[in-house]
């Protein structure tokens, strides 16, 4: 019976033959990659570039001319705040001259807070939606603000799950029971009492410490009363 005999080839000449292969590939393609690389130092030069001297620059002046709207806002004067006065650029005049910087966006959110105030509601709403609110706060008070909002315009359910979504949104002691109280009290305007139940109970338990724990109370016994009318158990 023969033996068949496996010859095995050198692993250090494996690693010679990958290598001489990749030094192949580079110089056969060494004007294509030299053409990608230059491409990406132009690309990542550009918008480092860009970032210093337009968008920062651009930033600075926004938050001068913002100031001027947020005293206006401050004091309850909406329409000034919105329109501005004389030379004192309104949020309006931030959102179109800077709408790419922080303050531009964050101006989106004053807009709809002066909207809902002077009560244009879906001019409320849109300036939320253009808002990119990544801080914890506003994040939550937007969607409140588009909340109260689609309550005016008596789009209930729409403003209940508003709230809903406010009152989850980076859970903290001061947003999360002002609009579970909010929803709580949608839910019993449109006579879902059980629902309403369930909102005031979470934050008598779980906020028990905030202004709407303390009121918690009254709510829950009214809303059980009204149950017990409609014959709920």
């Amino acid at each position: 019976m023969s033996q068949k005999t496996e010859t095995t080839k050198d692993p250090i000449a494996n690693v010679e033959d990958a290598l001489s292969k990749s030094e192949l590939f580079i110089e056969k393609n060494r004007n294509v990659l030299l053409g990608v690389l230059a491409g990406i130092i132009v690309v990542v030069g550009g918008y480092l570039a860009y970032n210093q001297f337009v968008v920062k620059p651009l930033e600075v002046e926004a938050q001068s001319a913002i100031f001027r709207a947020e005293r206006y806002f401050e004091k309850d004067s909406f329409n000034l705040a919105l329109n501005g006065k004389d030379k004192a650029e309104g949020f309006l005049s931030i959102i179109e001259n800077y709408g790419g910087t922080k303050t531009g966006n964050l101006a989106h959110y004053y807009a709809g807070v002066c909207y809902l105030n002077l009560g244009k509601y879906q001019e409320a709403i849109d300036q939320m939606d253009q808002f990119d609110a990544d801080d914890i706060m506003l994040s939550a008070m937007s969607l409140g603000v588009k909340g109260d909002a689609s309550m005016e315009l008596g789009k209930v359910d729409e403003a209940i799950d508003l709230y809903v979504k406010a009152a989850g949104k980076n859970e903290n002691s001061f947003t999360t029971p002002m609009y579970l109280m909010k929803a709580a009290l949608a839910y019993e305007g449109k006579g879902d009492y059980t629902k309403a139940l369930e909102a005031y109970n979470k934050i008598r338990t779980e906020y028990f410490q905030s202004s709407e724990g303390r009121e918690a109370e009254k709510y829950i016994a009214r809303a059980e009363l009204m149950l017990k009318q409609k014959g709920g158990k």
